[in-house]
């Protein structure tokens, strides 16, 4: 799509001859890529996917010049998997980064992203981008799994989930730590790139700083193609706000957090536009999975959508997610095409001019039909999985359940088999109450062809999750 550039000349008595920006060199410059990620945020914690308190304006207006999407999904219902899934393009099996036995790395895992995978920052490094990092990684700690060493130039951030390294000789037992949360509870360090600069991270100040260490590395790169991962830590608990945004919201600590969040979009999103960046930047926003709800209040809403975090009903895996690029995405489209973060590694790697690598299997797809109004996603079914299992297949509307295991909590344990598979129409009802398998076995027919041509092509490495902390020799 054509993006019209405006030039503004300014005459005086003296005509100077001054070179203008070559309209060639403008067009022939890649964008830029922003991906700003939530943490256990629900898919209905926005104002603009429907929650009716708390307020988000600068994600409705992203919304609103942009593309929100209502079919979209994480790899993955916990932190890491979905994350390296975000970065590779690729299911987390593919790459060890799931377990049955531990669902995400912890302060003691010895393993982390493999070295082979090749993150988007990698790809993009080589079209000439400058990368940078700032928010909470969660694909290994130890330094060869750091952003630093997978394709990004700076990292400002914590390395695993914000509610690790907790302090049990000085916070409060069980989950009195979580109602009322400080500072010194936990003892999670705050990196600049490989160097621990603050410990325990002031989780009060961290959306603010992570925020500005985007800004000032997207105002210092503006003249070259640039990839800003901004992944929040909120609103994973514990829950932590700035004092500016203490009491702001009607839903309480939670959306005290969220409306922070809201805000940090809207400082990238004015930056990008103060600095004529915004029609050469596509931005995406989206969540790494559901809700926690086993925190009641301190948990997000999946809204309409069935169960949370932990889990492969919808609202542990659909996330709200929005895509943002003045002049080339149409303003205020809501789109019912199937996409997955995934698609983000194929769909900024083909805008940016990269080559998909093909030796491994990539299971992202190039969403820039979508995304530019031109055609339909060529994403067509979407697979579910808890840890290394294979529970539910998404085809068009059609979901069917193999297994099912709710979120967090004490059904978390309690896996089941379904023979035949549960089958929902997830048009009509997306809360999954209905089960249609018995009038459309031709439907899982189908579902089931494309489970099997899925584990014909599957060769899972062992877990990277599963493997302990060196010690000292």
């Amino acid at each position: 799509m054509t993006r019209t550039i405006h030039y503004h000349l300014t005459y005086t008595f003296l005509t100077i001859a001054l070179p203008l920006p070559s309209r060639a060199a403008e067009e022939s410059r890649p964008p830029n890529f922003v991906v700003i990620y939530a943490d256990d945020l629900g898919y209905g914690d926005l104002s603009c996917f429907g929650h009716p308190t708390i307020r988000t304006p600068h994600l409705d207006r992203m919304a609103a010049e942009g593309m929100r999407f209502t079919q979209f999904y994480s790899a993955a219902c916990v932190c890491t998997p979905s994350r390296a899934a975000l970065m590779t393009g690729r299911l987390p099996i593919r790459n060890g980064m799931c377990s049955e036995k531990r669902r995400v790395l912890f302060p003691d895992s010895g393993g982390g992203i493999p070295a082979d995978e090749i993150t988007l920052a990698e790809l993009l490094k080589e079209q000439g981008y400058t990368t940078g990092c700032f928010g909470k990684w969660h694909l290994g700690h130890l330094p060869q799994f750091l952003p630093t060493k997978n394709g990004f130039d700076a990292y400002f951030g914590i390395p695993y989930s914000n509610d690790m390294d907790r302090l049990n000789d000085v916070a409060p037992k069980g989950r009195e730590a979580f109602w009322n949360p400080k500072v010194e509870y936990w003892n999670v360090p705050l990196m600049r790139d490989e160097e621990i600069i603050e410990r325990p991270a002031d989780q009060t100040t961290i959306t603010r700083r992570y925020t500005e260490e985007a800004v000032k590395f997207i105002q210092a790169h503006k003249d070259q193609p640039f990839f800003v991962y901004l992944p929040h830590s909120m609103v994973h608990i514990p829950l932590f706000r700035s004092p500016e945004f203490e009491g702001v919201s009607q839903r309480g600590l939670y959306g005290d957090c969220v409306e922070e969040v809201d805000w940090s979009v809207g400082q990238v999103l004015e930056t990008l536009r103060e600095e004529a960046l915004a029609e050469n930047t596509l931005v995406w926003f989206s969540s790494d999975n559901g809700p926690w709800l086993i925190f009641d209040l301190h948990g997000g809403s999946a809204g309409v959508l069935r169960d949370g975090k932990g889990c492969t009903w919808e609202g542990g895996m659909r996330e709200p997610t929005i895509a943002w690029w003045p002049e080339t995405i149409p303003a205020g489209e809501v789109s019912l095409e199937l996409g997955s973060t995934m698609d983000v590694f194929c769909t900024c790697a083909a805008l940016a001019g990269a080559k998909i690598p093909d030796d491994r299997v990539i299971d992202g797809v190039d969403l820039t039909p979508v995304l530019t109004g031109e055609g339909p996603s060529p994403r067509e079914h979407v697979l579910y999985y808890r840890g290394t299992q294979l529970m539910a297949i998404r085809w068009g509307p059609w979901k069917a359940h193999y297994y099912t295991q709710d979120a967090y909590g004490a059904g978390a344990r309690l896996r089941m088999g379904q023979d035949p598979p549960l089958l929902f129409h997830l048009g009509h009802d997306p809360a999954e109450k209905y089960n249609v398998n018995a009038d459309h076995p031709d439907v899982l027919e189908t579902i089931d062809a494309i489970a099997e041509a899925h584990r014909k092509n599957l060769d899972a490495p062992p877990s990277q999750l599963e493997i302990p902390l060196p010690t000292d020799p």
